[in-house]
Formats: structure tokens, sequence, C-alpha cells
């Protein structure tokens, strides 16, 4: 229903732009039709490369590693991998979500999902030339921090 509903506000939207200015808002079609060629590609490829990762790992191996066997082991691990691995989180959400189905901790998922996004070690070199290097390593230092905490306060609460 929600999703009907929100469709219904972007035509009313889109409609109520024609009124407005049908030059500009033909313009902005273009352009947003253009973006969206470019982010679905890009899209469908990092969900072509999840579904492969989770095909050709056995569950087996998945359950082992963020299994809920060696929890400390599984979160450490959890919060390894998204600090180091750059997805968008409207693509994270879904991997998660299969890898506890596979049988991973949900608290090691919470880490990963966390360090993910909170945690930049891969854009690192961007932001130390943008901010410097004490406020880098300090704001990654406290996010990995509150990161697993955040994902020990999930394995509460849940």
């Amino acid at each position: 229903m929600t999703t009907i509903i929100l469709i219904l506000i972007a035509v009313i939207s889109l409609l109520w732009s024609f009124i407005k200015d049908k030059a500009k808002t033909k313009k902005t079609l273009k352009i947003s039709t253009k973006l969206f060629k470019n982010t679905f590609s890009e899209v469908f490829f990092i969900m072509a490369l999840v579904a492969l990762f989770l095909a050709w790992i056995p569950q087996s191996v998945i359950k082992t590693l963020l299994g809920s066997s060696n929890e400390i082991f599984s979160i450490l691990l959890g919060a390894a991998i998204g600090t180091i691995t750059i997805i968008p989180a409207f693509v994270a959400f879904p991997l998660a979500g299969s890898l506890l189905k596979s049988g991973s901790n949900l608290v090691a998922i919470a880490a990963f999902l966390t360090t993910l996004t909170m945690v930049g070690f891969a854009t690192m070199p961007i932001e130390i030339k943008y901010f410097g290097k004490k406020f880098t390593l300090i704001r990654n230092g406290i996010s990995i921090i509150a990161a697993i905490l955040i994902a020990f306060g999930m394995g509460v609460i849940l």
C-alpha cells in the first residue's frame, strides 16, 4: 500500500511540474533517465556479484565464519569485512538478510552493517586529503568502537 501511495505522489508531482514549467520538466526527465540508466547498471552489477558470492561460498562456510560457534570471532570478522568493503547500503541490507538466512550470527551481521556504513577504510586516502590524517584516524577509530558496541547492543536487544 505504501508503494502505491508513493507512486501516486510521484505522478501527481510530475503532473504538477509539467503544468508549472513544461520545458524544465522535460529537461529534468532526460537527466533523471540518464542517471537511472547509469545507476541501474551499477546496482545490477553489484547485486549480481553478491548473488555469485552467495552461490559460490557454501552456507556451511558462511555459518562457520559468521555463525554462533565463536561469537567474538564472528563479530570481529563481520566488522572487518564491513570495514574494508564498499557496498551501497541498499545492497548491503538484502545481503545481510541472505547471510542471516544462511545461518550467520545476528550480532556479526549487525557489526558488518554498522562498520560498512560508519567506517571508511577504503576511502581513507580521500578523507585524509580533505580532513587530515589525525581527524580521519580518530573518526575511524571511534566509528569502529561504536559499531562494535552497537552490534553488541543489537544482540542484547534482539
